[in-house]
């Protein structure tokens, strides 16, 4: 129990005190994880673990849709479009409990975090010259 909970209190600290940079991480990596477990509970025929994941990937695409500056030019329109197509995928896939909607999102999930992962990185070597 003790462990439990001073996870949780770590976990609650985490994303209280991080960066926005290491929150839009957190973000996209919760992303990744819960249209796999998403994907996995279709797999396993439990519709309500499914539904959960999925809604839960939603509404971090929707949180990185609403938090996007659209104003910073045509890349972040772009990226809100890219963001809106998964939500929409995401919907369908999640209505239909279709795995072969969450087979051709996933991977743009996945190359997503890839892209905020790498960009960070490259920002991190940048502030260091």
């Amino acid at each position: 129990m003790y462990q439990t909970n001073g996870y949780n209190v770590y976990k609650t600290n985490s994303v209280n005190y991080a960066s926005k940079d290491q929150l839009l991480l957190m973000l996209v990596d919760g992303a990744v994880k819960f249209s796999k477990i998403g994907k996995q509970a279709i797999i396993d025929k439990d519709i309500k673990k499914a539904h959960d994941a999925l809604v839960r990937t939603q509404d971090i695409f929707t949180e990185l849709m609403v938090s996007l500056d659209t104003s910073a030019g045509e890349w972040a329109v772009n990226l809100y479009k890219v963001y809106e197509f998964i939500n929409s995928e995401l919907l369908k896939a999640n209505m239909k409990k279709d795995l072969k909607i969450l087979d051709g999102v996933i991977p743009l999930i996945e190359e997503i975090r890839d892209t905020w992962h790498e960009a960070n990185e490259a920002s991190k070597v940048q502030s260091k010259k």
